[in-house]
């Protein structure tokens, strides 16, 4: 044979499919991992789904509670009137025919002629005559002059102006609203004297209790809770971050320290209410702290709060390299200087974050509230900067709570419009933790 001729029975078969070509096994590993994307969008979509839901539901029933129907004349009530009622035995029933002779007067020259009596316009209009005589009596200045006075409607009225009241929804023998008042809304409405304006009150305003419900705002309960917030601010942050920065850079690695994280871990699992429990015997019946006061819900929700911002400040201090303390050791700096002129300065974001996330949490919380008694009703605005952390108050979820707790469909709706301001708060404190996040985060 040929020296040419080459033996072949020894060599290595060839392929007979090739690499580019894809075979049933990994097929059925590209379809896995296609279904596994589609779970995963799946999952999104229905988690923003009940979202949007979410969102919607409090929208519609909260933004009602920042509108409020209001009736609004021109009135001018001359010095001889004012003296006239002053002088009189039943002051505020005197202006009371005032308002409704101007009331009267404006409807006629509006084209509406439609009969009323004091007690409809008590009805729909509340004690206006107390209204009038206050406003006459912290501006006597204006007598004589026009001005155009505007008065809050019933809470009835407002539910029907908004659609939430309807003539089929009187209740017979109702006395409070009868079914003539209906004609003299819809009178009033086509005249242009009642309508609808935003609701100042709502947003500025105090509890009224459970006879005025559409005269309740939740603005002294926001000042409640920011004195909490400050309390929370100046005692979980330096005593999270101090201990934080003990555990993770100074402390020695036993037992001890190992129960003291275990504990941690378990602390920040514990539901609220035992914090609450523990605040209603530590600082109110053992060391006789005011009760409802913002101090006191402060002590407790630092309490909760503590937890969460050790954990997410050892986290932070951890992600700083070690390569940063060595370098920082070698040109001799000592432990203490290493730390805190260097490790610290990059975990501050990260410290911040987690500080901003915890006193969020602490911002909703309500159980921890209702235990120490921070209950709606006490809601008001301190008169000094002292009182605001020692006197009675209440805060935004406890006088959310207090509000869907009463029968009135009224206060249903602040409660809804107090949610969206919680959630307002909420959405701004998380937007600067992660303001703050991008803004000093450093990547290694």
């Amino acid at each position: 044979m040929s020296d040419a001729a080459m033996d072949t029975s020894g060599a290595a078969p060839q392929p007979t499919k090739s690499l580019m070509t894809e075979d049933a096994r990994t097929k059925k590993r590209n379809a896995s991992e296609r279904r596994f994307r589609y779970y995963g969008i799946a999952a999104i979509g229905t988690g923003l789904f009940f979202l949007i839901a979410l969102l919607t539901a409090i929208l519609t029933a909260g933004i009602p509670a920042f509108r409020q129907a209001v009736v609004e004349i021109p009135f001018t009530m001359t010095q001889e009137q004012y003296d006239e009622a002053e002088a009189a035995m039943l002051k505020t029933g005197i202006y009371t025919g005032y308002f409704i002779d101007g009331l009267s007067a404006e409807m006629k020259e509006r084209g509406v002629d439609i009969e009323f009596d004091k007690a409809a316009v008590d009805r729909l209009l509340g004690k206006v005559g107390g209204q009038l005589r206050a406003y006459y009596r912290d501006n006597e200045d204006q007598l004589g002059q026009p001005i155009g006075f505007e008065v809050a409607a019933s809470s009835r009225v407002d539910r029907y102006l908004k659609g939430t009241f309807t003539r089929g929804d009187l209740v017979e023998g109702n006395r409070f609203f009868m079914p003539e008042d209906f004609d003299l809304i819809d009178a009033m409405r086509d005249a242009g004297i009642v309508k609808q304006v935003f609701n100042w009150t709502f947003i500025t305003g105090v509890d009224t209790g459970v006879d005025n419900p559409g005269g309740a705002g939740i603005g002294a309960s926001v000042l409640g809770s920011f004195f909490m917030m400050l309390v929370v601010l100046v005692l979980a942050l330096p005593i999270g971050v101090a201990a934080s920065i003990y555990l993770e850079e100074f402390a020695p690695k036993n037992r001890f320290t190992d129960l003291i994280e275990v504990n941690i871990s378990n602390l920040a699992a514990v539901p609220s209410i035992v914090f609450g429990i523990l605040g209603l015997a530590v600082f109110i019946q053992f060391a006789h702290l005011p009760q409802s006061a913002p101090l006191v819900g402060g002590l407790v929700l630092t309490l909760m709060t503590l937890p969460t911002i050790i954990i997410s400040t050892r986290a932070s201090l951890k992600a700083v390299p070690p390569s940063i303390r060595d370098a920082a050791l070698g040109v001799g700096a000592s432990k203490m200087q290493a730390v805190f002129h260097h490790v610290l300065p990059l975990a501050a974001p990260g410290i911040l974050t987690g500080t901003i996330i915890g006193l969020a949490q602490a911002l909703g919380e309500t159980a921890p509230l209702l235990l120490i008694g921070m209950v709606g009703f006490v809601a008001r605005y301190p008169e000094a900067l002292i009182d605001g952390f020692l006197e009675p108050n209440s805060a935004v979820p406890a006088q959310i709570y207090n509000w869907a707790a009463r029968s009135d469909a009224v206060f249903t709706e602040k409660a809804w419009g107090g949610i969206i301001i919680l959630l307002l708060f909420l959405i701004t404190m998380n937007t600067i933790a992660v303001i703050l996040r991008r803004r000093f985060e450093r990547r290694w």
